[in-house]
């Protein structure tokens, strides 16, 4: 039985950090188990051009505890209207390291997003050509469509057209949910990619409406039935390099979450990389965790392993009950909020 386990520095392929009071609170969670990270540019106003990316860098930069080790990888929001060469010197300035598509109002801060994607197909062959990723929120948002179906449609109805009209275009499609997910990402090459989130591998649509309605695991896209929740897991831990680590931590104040209309997001950052462990210790597969929380990404987005490591001891952890964002007045409540788990980052 393994008891304690050393793992190159992992990297967070998809994370909120939101801005300001927030980003100073959440920020080190992050900074603790993770090297870099892909920062979502869904703020308001959105990040969308080269200017606002190297601001926000910045403003990240300014948080970060003293002498941690931690670089935030910029992404700009595209919309219908992005100039294609902005985003190109961006690129070349190594200030943008990916571009976010949203469909138009299809998440939190989305009404920007992109209503047609032949819209942006300027974008994207700048993307193709320069080998920078195109991330994508995989969910249509047309309200005839059923919200449990609408990561499959999104597939079959955007994703595939897009993908074949740019064959060589690298698109990671995030946080999925689905098993129709998993295939595509497994059958259409190795230019396309998936991050999974830990809390898509541990909740399935159940949970949601265990004993009422649980607001803080409402995210989206939401958690599917069981048996997407079973091929997520049996994807993360094969060992397959088109999938990888990507927490989609997304942190909303209690206020927000508990509301008439609450936000979606699951604020996972504290214990995210303890749960992956958890997920890999039960799947009998701690033999490839390393491959998906450290090797598969950079491997993907071209840029080298960390030097670092980090070592998880099954010591045992527990996760915060409440996190206060005290110079807000703010509460902010973690995803398996005051529960037990069997790792511990040490």
């Amino acid at each position: 039985m393994i008891e304690t386990l050393s793992i190159t520095k992992p990297d967070d392929w998809h994370l909120h950090l939101r801005d300001e009071n927030l980003m100073r609170v959440v920020l080190p969670y992050t900074v603790a188990q993770f090297a870099r990270a892909i920062v979502m540019p869904n703020l308001s106003p959105p990040v969308v051009t080269v200017e606002d990316a190297r601001a926000y860098r910045q403003r990240i930069l300014s948080c970060i505890p003293e002498n941690a080790d931690f670089t935030p990888l910029m992404t700009a929001y595209l919309t219908d209207d992005t100039d294609p060469e902005d985003l190109r010197v961006g690129i070349s300035d190594e200030v943008i390291s990916a571009v976010k598509m949203y469909p138009a109002n299809a998440t939190t801060n989305s009404a920007h997003g992109v209503t047609n994607w032949r819209k942006t197909e300027r974008v994207l062959a700048v993307l193709e050509e320069t080998n920078t990723p195109l991330l994508v929120h995989g969910e249509v948002t047309d309200q005839d469509v059923d919200i449990f179906d609408r990561e499959k449609v999104f597939i079959d109805e955007i994703l595939s057209p897009l993908s074949e009209a740019f064959p060589k275009l690298k698109i990671v499609l995030e946080h999925i949910t689905t098993k129709e997910s998993v295939d595509f990402v497994t059958e259409t090459g190795r230019n396309i990619a998936a991050t999974i989130t830990p809390h898509h591998l541990v909740i399935n649509r159940n949970e949601i409406f265990r004993g009422g309605i649980r607001p803080h695991l409402y995210c989206l896209p939401i958690a599917k039935r069981e048996k997407h929740r079973l091929a997520l897991r049996a994807a993360a831990v094969s060992g397959n390099e088109c999938f990888f680590l990507g927490t989609d931590s997304a942190p909303h104040p209690i206020s927000a979450k508990e509301a008439e209309c609450g936000c979606a997001g699951i604020f996972n950052a504290p214990t995210a990389l303890e749960i992956y462990a958890q997920v890999f210790d039960e799947e009998n597969a701690l033999d490839q965790f390393e491959k998906f929380a450290s090797l598969n990404g950079p491997n993907f987005y071209n840029l080298p392993v960390n030097d670092g490591k980090i070592t998880l001891s099954k010591q045992g952890s527990e996760t915060p009950d409440i996190i206060e964002v005290s110079s807000t007045g703010d509460q902010l409540m973690p995803f398996f909020s005051g529960k037990k788990l069997a790792w511990r980052v040490i």
